[in-house]
């Protein structure tokens, strides 16, 4: 039994394209039909359709899924890949805040703090990695601005060097190791290992952080209960 759930910022995309392609269909018509020259606001409305379609064509090329779970892992499907985590070697989640302790700053992703860096890394593709360093790049970044405010950074915090070897013994080279260079000073910073950013959650990080510390603790009612309230939401 799986439970199967949709990012909220994958969401209407047909609705995007269909809205931006009538209202751009309605401009060229409005305007080929009249004599004078185009005006601003006709402009103005015609970028606005054009980056409508754009939106949802963007939102369509995501999977439509982004994260499954089931009794025994959770999966992230991600564009260029997928990783799964094992609920064995899920210690715990929670909101990763960055900064001194009178000037916390909460980061807009849920983080995920392993048992083991080792199976999660053997099991992930240097492709899906690399995207995922760039993507997530901007989040890590928040995180170490508010623990550099007096200008003093440590330099492998910005760079991810290509050698990493993991407290077991394991080495790992090219984009594996500088992934996990990446997850170790995100564990400095935050105490967390990986980071599941707000756009492809399906509900608000709070509570999508809750969802996995309660599927941790009881993994086949939690996903029964998905199930149920994916019937529901579809029966509205």
């Amino acid at each position: 039994m799986q439970a199967k759930l949709r990012a909220q910022a994958n969401r209407h995309s047909i609705e995007f394209m269909i809205v931006g392609g009538i209202s751009l269909a309605v401009i060229m018509i409005f305007v080929s039909l009249r004599s004078s020259a185009i005006s601003v606001l006709e402009i103005a409305l015609t970028s606005s359709a054009i980056v409508a379609i754009l939106i949802g064509f963007l939102k369509s090329q995501q999977p439509y899924y982004s994260i499954l779970l089931d009794a025994q892992q959770i999966t992230y499907v991600h564009k260029f890949g997928q990783w799964q985590i094992g609920i064995h070697n899920l210690h715990s989640c929670g909101i990763p805040q960055a900064g001194e302790t009178l000037e916390l700053l909460e980061l807009n992703a849920v983080g995920i703090k392993l048992i083991s860096i080792d199976e999660f890394l053997q099991a992930l593709s240097p492709r899906l990695a690399g995207k995922l360093l760039i993507e997530q790049r901007h989040i890590f970044l928040q995180a170490v601005k508010m623990h550099c405010k007096n200008g003093n950074c440590p330099s492998e915090w910005l760079i991810e060097p290509d050698e990493f070897k993991s407290d077991s013994g394991q080495t790992y080279t090219g984009l594996i190791a500088m992934f996990a260079n990446r997850m170790h000073n995100l564990k400095t910073l935050t105490g967390y290992d990986l980071l599941l950013p707000a756009n492809v959650l399906d509900r608000d990080i709070w509570r999508f952080s809750t969802l996995l510390n309660r599927w941790k603790l009881s993994p086949e009612q939690v996903v029964k209960n998905l199930r149920e309230e994916q019937v529901t939401n579809e029966q509205m």
